[in-house]
């Protein structure tokens, strides 16, 4: 998608505005207006983006995605998986004890950039338990931090030749 056209009635709008102004203020809406051009294309870029993220909020677990290739827009649509519908979702788990809920009110927006397989992969998973992405990645991130604080199981140290009983000190 090309935004030279929207920029361009952006500018053609602010010359209109400025011409009961006379001639100067119309040659400072000229002025102004290439020095913002960029300034433009990235809030038209934020309001598709923003309206990508609502569509995809009505189309879970399909997706749209913005992507910026150079200085053109485009869209990818991920369509939810087709197959039969589900008579019921399973129930989803109960809240880990330690583990924020994805509803406890206290949230922090990131963007994370996953391949498109992974993607799809995780998609599906999540439509398995008939929970959205962004609370299967939730808890998937929090089973993963509360293994990770979880000291490893010590294993005996065995060589190949001991039967299992190990002996220290030196030896000459």
């Amino acid at each position: 998608m090309d935004l030279t056209p929207f920029v361009e009635q952006l500018r053609r709008e602010l010359a209109l505005a400025a011409a009961p102004g006379g001639e100067e203020a119309q040659a400072l809406a000229e002025r102004l207006t290439a020095p913002l051009e960029s300034s433009i294309r990235l809030a038209l870029l934020s309001a598709l983006s923003a309206a990508a993220e609502e569509i995809t909020s009505q189309l879970a677990p399909g997706a749209v995605d913005v992507r910026l290739r150079g200085g053109d827009i485009g869209f990818v649509v991920t369509p939810p998986p087709a197959g039969p519908p589900a008579e019921e979702p399973p129930a989803a788990p109960a809240p880990q004890p330690g583990i924020p809920d994805a509803d406890d009110g206290s949230m922090l927006r990131i963007t994370l950039r996953l391949p498109e397989q992974l993607k799809v992969r995780v998609e599906e998973a999540a439509a398995r338990l008939g929970s959205s992405v962004n609370t299967w990645l939730v808890r998937a991130v929090s089973d993963a931090l509360t293994r990770a604080d979880q000291p490893p199981a010590a294993e005996p140290r065995r060589s190949r030749w001991s039967s299992g009983q190990s002996y220290t000190g030196w030896v000459r």
